[in-house]
């Protein structure tokens, strides 16, 4: 199996409440985005938006459950401020706040919001892990 991911879709309650939320946070929706589906471009890899119910069906499992689904997503920053910034813009435009921003044991800064379906995204600054000109991580 080559070594990457293409996309990361997420199955979610109200696909119009997400798709606003995510362009309020300044993403832009790709033109190949539909009535159904909202795409946009993260880096090297697609992120969507999908139906909840429509995603089950389409992967043959039940749509029901909720909790801590077991990942999170990660947007890495350059500087503590930025970390405490992002996490000011999210929840100005409806993100849930689960974790301000603080210290890691390991050296790091880092919080956690969660967006309207409950998906949790740690912002972070790692200042051992080096972000490109475009911010992308770039990994040893």
């Amino acid at each position: 199996m080559n070594q990457t991911i293409s996309f990361i879709t997420l199955g979610v309650a109200d696909l119009a409440r997400s798709r606003a939320f995510y362009q309020a946070l300044g993403w832009q929706e790709s033109s190949a985005s539909q009535e159904t589906i909202a795409f946009f471009q993260a880096g090297s890899v697609a992120f969507a938006l999908f139906q909840r119910e429509a995603l089950a069906e389409d992967a043959a499992v039940p749509s029901a459950g909720s909790g801590f689904s077991a990942f999170t997503l990660a947007h890495n920053v350059a500087s503590e401020a930025a970390v405490i910034a992002t996490l000011d813009e999210a929840v100005a435009v409806g993100a849930r706040l689960v974790r301000p921003a603080d210290k890691v044991f390991w050296g790091g800064f880092r919080g956690y919001f969660a967006d309207p379906d409950g998906f949790l995204w740690e912002v972070c600054f790692n200042p051992f892990v080096a972000l490109d000109a475009a911010g992308f991580v770039k990994l040893p």
